[in-house]
């Protein structure tokens, strides 16, 4: 299971309700497709960035869930053949503890890096070769 976030935009023509019930139909989606939704945030009307569809307004909401890849598929299946969505993007968000398995494997991979050229530069000397000129230049500065 993987976890998702997708936002979207629902025209600003519609009252309360009928994006409310929107909100409903589309989160009805995950339940159904066995995911399971972890966050909703809806923002309501916001100014955005440039018009959509002559539109300066729109609700803004946002899904967040865990679930396999064919929800965001059905989602934006959906999102397609409503009118009343300006706008949708669906997100594969990482876990904490994957990010900060990158983070250290990035670090260790930096540290090891330095002492690797050092090891090269050290066993030319060793066997009596020159190291190339731009190693030259780094054991003098």
């Amino acid at each position: 299971m993987r976890l998702y976030e997708t936002g979207f935009l629902i025209s600003p023509t519609l009252s309360e309700e009928e994006a409310e019930a929107i909100i409903l139909q589309m989160a009805e989606v995950v339940s159904q497709k066995n995911g399971k939704m972890i966050k909703q945030e809806k923002w309501g009307k916001r100014r955005m960035a440039y018009p959509i569809k002559k539109a300066g307004d729109a609700y803004y909401v946002f899904f967040h869930y865990e679930g396999g890849p064919e929800i965001p598929q059905e989602l934006g299946r959906r999102f397609r053949q409503m009118d009343t969505i300006l706008r949708y993007l669906t997100l594969n968000k990482e876990t904490q503890a994957n990010v900060r398995k990158k983070k250290k494997a990035e670090k260790r991979s930096k540290v090891k890096e330095p002492a690797a050229e050092e090891e090269t530069a050290e066993s030319l000397s060793a066997k009596g070769q020159s190291p190339a000129p731009a190693e030259k230049k780094r054991e003098e500065e």
